[in-house]
């Protein structure tokens, strides 16, 4: 089992920048495939972005490339997401997620996802 934990969340005007962060515990972090997903009040849970356990494959939403970037340390367990240009519907609880997989491949749908965290809150301010 592992544990996930989100932070670096907050409030930033639109346009403006954050990094996110995922913290793993319990479990070798290198035999996860990692995810990040996001939901707006009133809107199901989306994809945003995924990365492979080695960090050679990843996945964006159409609505995010080009302004976000995944990554991932694997040496200090965890996993970024670097948030650029940001924009009002942006705004969401941002999860990350963890899915037991060596495979080359990232994974972009929530039913693949064996571990979620609490997730974190960014807001962006027009």
């Amino acid at each position: 089992q592992v544990q996930l934990v989100e932070s670096g969340g907050g409030v930033v005007q639109a346009g403006g920048s954050l990094t996110l962060s995922c913290v793993a515990s319990g479990r070798t972090f290198s035999m996860y495939g990692m995810g990040w997903f996001r939901q707006a009040p009133g809107k199901e849970r989306e994809f945003v972005s995924a990365i492979n356990w080695s960090g050679s494959s990843t996945a964006y939403a159409d609505s995010v490339k080009g302004r976000f970037t995944i990554s991932r340390n694997n040496a200090r367990n965890t996993m970024y997401l670097q948030i650029n240009s940001l924009k009002p519907e942006d705004t969401a609880v941002y999860y990350c997620a963890a899915k037991l997989s060596r495979r080359s491949i990232s994974f972009t749908r929530n039913e693949e996802y064996d571990y979620w965290g609490q997730g974190t809150q960014v807001t962006v301010s027009s």
